[in-house]
């Protein structure tokens, strides 16, 4: 960190600006220049509150020499992560990890057949939602604790790992009892509470970028997690907030290979919540497995037109197993492989 003191300050001024440094543990290195002075921070672990210094007298500006974010930085780590899941499946190794299913139980019937129909279409993961925070309080908001009991049948009768959504910190131990891998969805990414409830919970956590979010919160919202001792987590591409109409969200296929440039966490997409449209999933999910994606997040249902949520941008079965025919082809010219599901027990 550079502490950038205004042309004229004066000696006392600069003399505070090293006090507060070192009062906050760190090494204070003074560079004298022609016409301003600089004061370096040495040792910056990334706990350094920028606000401390900004507002001292005499100082101009505050420029971060280093990442705001530590432990998810390549810096930190430069070999991938590659996040072990129960049946020998993982994320962020050579191969590209499948989630796929209903955007929210519905019923038991719905939740099994989902299942089935992913898992032989290729899917390693079965995602879908016990609760959907809305944005009308009117939509459907999922069945809530009854689901975990059917997202457990599932995982017992399919022999599927699965993936679902907690919304607060107290059910970050409900979910945790039956899924495989914790979601964090788009809407609570900056949920610290909830971030460090999920960051303890021993369980792998899927990360989705916040609607408004850019990369550099996303990470920073993911320090959270390995700052409670969570090395487990996964970060996810969703689309984020645009001018144009022309689909729901502007899906940024560009954050791939930019997350996996700045840290070792894998990263996957979800070409559904990023474009909102069916007919766009397909192409979005060959891009994104063509950009690097460790793994794509598919919404898929038995009967998409009569899907209690998200119906518009869900695909039916048979462009699903189309989705994973066109993928593996993709992910072999890159030298990956999709990954086959394996079956596991609770």
């Amino acid at each position: 960190m550079l502490i950038v003191m205004r042309h004229g300050a004066t000696e006392q001024e600069i003399t505070r600006v090293v006090g507060v440094i070192r009062d906050l543990g760190y090494e204070a290195r003074l560079m004298p220049g022609a016409q301003r002075t600089a004061v370096g921070l040495v040792g910056n672990d990334g706990r350094v509150d920028a606000s401390r210094l900004e507002g001292l007298p005499g100082v101009q500006e505050v420029i971060q020499v280093t990442k705001p974010y530590k432990q998810v930085s390549r810096e930190w780590q430069p070999e991938p992560t590659v996040v072990r899941l129960p049946g020998g499946a993982t994320v962020g190794g050579s191969e590209v990890v499948v989630m796929a299913g209903p955007c929210s139980v519905e019923s038991e019937r719905q939740i099994l057949e989902s299942a089935r129909q992913v898992k032989e279409a290729g899917a390693v993961i079965l995602r879908g939602g016990a609760w959907k925070p809305r944005t009308s309080p009117y939509s459907f908001q999922g069945l809530g604790k009854p689901a975990l009991k059917l997202l457990a049948k599932a995982r017992d009768e399919v022999g599927i790992l699965v993936c679902t959504e907690a919304m607060d910190p107290e059910g970050v131990g409900w979910v945790a009892e039956v899924a495989d891998i914790i979601q964090i969805g788009a809407r609570n990414m900056q949920n610290f509470s909830l971030l460090k409830a999920a960051g303890r919970s021993k369980k792998p956590v899927l990360l989705k970028r916040g609607m408004s979010a850019t990369i550099e919160e996303l990470l920073l919202s993911a320090e959270y997690l390995l700052a409670e001792g969570n090395h487990d987590v996964i970060l996810c591409e969703r689309g984020v907030r645009s001018f144009d109409t022309a689909t729901r969200n502007l899906f940024d296929i560009s954050a791939i290979p930019v997350v996996h440039k700045l840290s070792h966490l894998p990263i996957i997409a979800d070409p559904s919540h990023g474009t909102g449209l069916r007919d766009k999933v397909i192409p979005m999910a060959r891009a994104a497995v063509a950009a690097g994606a460790d793994g794509i997040m598919v919404e898929v249902h038995p009967n998409p037109d009569a899907a209690l949520s998200d119906g518009a941008q869900t695909l039916f079965p048979d462009q699903f197993a189309q989705l994973m025919r066109e993928v593996r082809a993709i992910a072999e010219v890159i030298g990956r492989r999709v990954a086959e599901p394996a079956s596991v027990g609770a």
